[in-house]
């Protein structure tokens, strides 16, 4: 198989315009360096790390017509440990902001948790008694269009009010303009009100509660808090992220980041994906709302 091939190989693949979007922002080598040449193109390498996020299979398993499973799995590795997952995602995310018509650095953000199940051992495992899972939580701070701010995986017996203040610290240094944080009930209530005057004190940030409403039961559509719900069923469409199958959390944040990364090319190059379903059709609508309403 030709390695820079115009047609996608896999449903996972990038396409052409979306390898445009990533390619420039990849580090490169540079000859007058010295060392040998790439024996792997970076675009087949980031093609073999989609196919197992998109698809949920083992490194080992990858199709012979992508980079060996060790040379991915090192290249994935290697970029999680210097950030360039990191800041590829950031610039993607200030670039499509600012195409949406928005201020690259956001003005409020959303907050929420997922309580997922490990498949093996790692670290940062635990037990959340209340969701009775055991395994990892991941904590998302996302602007008002669902775009990841922050990600932070740790274990799942960390209480929501412990694990916000991992993601929220530091957090006014990276987005100066940020002063007001949505989050659910969990984090507030009147046993314990310590995150607000922590983030009022530390960061100097607003916490507001927006509280689910005890007599209707099963799903609810939360005014600002279905916009962190979306961004987990954005992540979910990644089989990989079904549950936690990374042994190190700076490697399950990693593939949060890269999920973000394919679904942030493919709106920069013009493809993004219609809305299936009623769960997103309503989705999509009060995000039109909310983007016409500010």
């Amino acid at each position: 198989m030709c390695a820079c091939s115009c047609k996608p190989s896999y449903d996972s693949s990038l396409t052409d315009a979306q390898w445009a979007v990533i390619e420039p922002l990849l580090p490169g080598r540079d000859p007058r360096r010295g060392g040998r040449p790439l024996k792997f193109p970076r675009r087949l390498v980031v093609d073999s790390v989609l196919y197992v996020l998109v698809t949920g299979c083992a490194w080992r398993l990858l199709p012979h017509d992508l980079a060996p499973w060790d040379a991915a799995y090192r290249w994935f590795r290697a970029w999680t440990a210097d950030g360039t997952w990191d800041r590829v995602h950031d610039a993607l995310r200030e670039r499509l902001r600012v195409a949406d018509g928005r201020d690259p650095q956001p003005s409020a953000a959303v907050l929420d948790s997922q309580s997922v199940r490990s498949h093996q051992g790692g670290e940062a495992i635990g037990y959340d008694a209340g969701k009775r899972v055991r395994g990892r939580k991941r904590h998302l701070l996302v602007d008002t269009c669902g775009l990841v701010l922050r990600a932070v995986v740790h274990s799942a017996s960390v209480q929501e009010r412990a694990g916000a203040k991992l993601v929220l610290a530091g957090v006014r240094d990276a987005f100066p303009q940020v002063g007001l944080r949505w989050v659910d009930g969990g984090y507030v209530n009147a046993i314990d009100a310590g995150l607000v005057g922590w983030a009022a004190e530390r960061e100097n940030l607003e916490i507001v509660a927006v509280p689910r409403n005890a007599d209707v039961k099963g799903f609810q559509v939360l005014p600002r808090r279905w916009v962190v719900e979306r961004t987990f069923s954005w992540l979910g469409r990644c089989r990989r992220l079904a549950r936690d199958y990374e042994r190190k959390t700076a490697h399950a944040e990693a593939m949060i980041k890269v999920a973000m990364i394919r679904l942030m090319a493919a709106r920069l190059a013009d493809e993004t994906i219609e809305p299936h379903g009623p769960i997103e059709i309503e989705a999509a609508r009060r995000l039109a709302d909310d983007l016409t309403s500010e």
